[in-house]
């Protein structure tokens, strides 16, 4: 509990400038002649600055005024009474301070302690969100939270809509209800109560203002994988070199990228990531890291997709299984081979449309649904699910049923009908 100083020194910029430092690891307090309330505070460093030291609240409190000589006497002096005023009309002057700092939280300072906070966030999820703070809400990254409207909030999103698509406005909402909900629990005001008293992003539900972009159901059906597997096939093909196909070149890596995702099912990245450390080319199996859901994902090789990777290891050099120009050394994406096979076969597709299209013959083949979420990935709320263990060798049968499957439409293997995992018609 500080105590009064035992120190009286007449404030002048001379007597203060000739205080030393406290002894080591102490701090010495002098009181003002004038106002005796007031003190400097002396540092074993040196280091000055000026309180009102007064009972505030029932506790005998050293409220901070500012630092010497940034604060003169004379200012630090009518700054004290000031204080001391608002103390004797029984304002609790240390709540006022952090509710006036709550006040000033900007929507930056609000995204810099959200990422702080939720550590565990995956890097790209931190990259997409700081993409809307700097694009989206480029205008409101220095304003107060306090101070974004409901009416603001709806005008941002007719803009948005307008310059970036309904998908892009509704996900910049998205980010922003979330980003201020935290904020509203995380910078409560000094009584407990949150500092947003309602999520101005409300305006949109109950106007129903959202746009509600469908999700996309776009799949290569299977009448087109014959198309669309001779476009991918001749992109190793240089032009005018009929019947010529070499391994070592972009176009037969972005050919076999595409199998691979779609014959896996796996996303984008998880694909274009994969290293060689994670193929087991004897047992059979690829196993993707630190997945969008932070699990491993371990798949096995359906006898294709193992030949095909046979095929590739022999002709790449370094960690990953597909190389290219990407900040880590890894592919990106492949606009251009893409083009040019949406081009040649008719058949438009985007790379998700390939993860889609497997899960969609996948449950066509009635693959059970505990191996489907296996194969795929994802988690679930279902409690049974937690009881069942599906390991990758179970899941051999259905990835090579669904590889056979989409390989007889493409006209690589006999007939295009198959028997499915239940045993019934296809």
């Amino acid at each position: 509990m500080p105590t009064r100083a035992k120190n009286v020194l007449n404030f002048t910029k001379a007597a203060i400038a000739a205080v030393i430092a406290a002894p080591p690891g102490k701090r010495a307090y002098y009181s003002d002649t004038k106002i005796r309330s007031l003190q400097l505070v002396v540092t074993d460093r040196g280091a000055k600055s000026f309180v009102l030291y007064r009972r505030i609240a029932g506790r005998p409190t050293r409220y901070f005024l500012g630092t010497w000589p940034d604060l003169t006497p004379e200012n630090a002096r009518k700054k004290a009474e000031g204080i001391a005023g608002r103390v004797a009309f029984g304002e609790d002057v240390v709540q006022s301070d952090r509710l006036d700092h709550a006040r000033e939280i900007t929507l930056e300072d609000a995204f810099t302690q959200f990422k702080r906070v939720r550590s565990n966030l995956k890097p790209s999820t931190v990259h997409h969100y700081q993409g809307f703070l700097k694009l989206a809400f480029a205008p409101w990254k220095a304003r107060a939270l306090v101070k974004i409207t409901k009416d603001q909030v709806a005008e941002r999103h007719r803009a948005l809509t307008r310059e970036h698509g309904p998908c892009y406005a509704d996900g910049a909402m998205r980010f922003l209800r979330s980003l201020l909900n935290f904020a509203s629990s995380a910078f409560e005001a000094p009584d407990g109560t949150p500092l947003l008293p309602e999520n101005p992003v409300s305006r949109l539900s109950r106007t129903r203002a959202w746009n509600g972009a469908k999700r996309r159901t776009t799949v290569i059906r299977p009448a087109e994988l014959k198309a669309w597997f001779g476009a991918v096939g001749d992109l190793p093909r240089p032009p005018g070199a009929a019947g010529f196909a070499s391994l070592d070149n972009q176009g037969a890596l972005v050919a076999d990228f595409l199998v691979l995702l779609l014959l896996t099912g796996l996303r984008r990245s998880e694909g274009a990531r994969l290293r060689w450390a994670d193929v087991d080319l004897e047992g059979k199996t690829l196993t993707v890291r630190d997945t969008k859901n932070r699990d491993d994902h371990t798949l096995p090789l359906s006898d294709y997709l193992h030949e095909l990777l046979e095929r590739r290891r022999k002709v790449t050099e370094g960690d990953f299984v597909f190389p290219g120009t990407g900040k880590d050394g890894c592919l990106t994406e492949p606009r251009p081979q893409m083009a040019k096979v949406i081009k040649a076969s008719g058949v438009p597709f985007t790379l998700h449309d390939l993860r889609r299209t497997f899960a969609t013959v996948a449950e066509s083949l009635d693959i059970p649904a505990y191996a489907l979420k296996r194969l795929l990935n994802h988690r679930s709320q279902d409690v049974t699910f937690g009881y069942v263990i599906v390991d990758v060798d179970r899941l051999r049968k259905p990835m090579q049923s669904i590889t056979d499957y989409m390989l007889k439409w493409a006209g690589i293997r006999g007939s295009a009908t198959v028997t499915p995992i239940s045993g019934t018609a296809a």
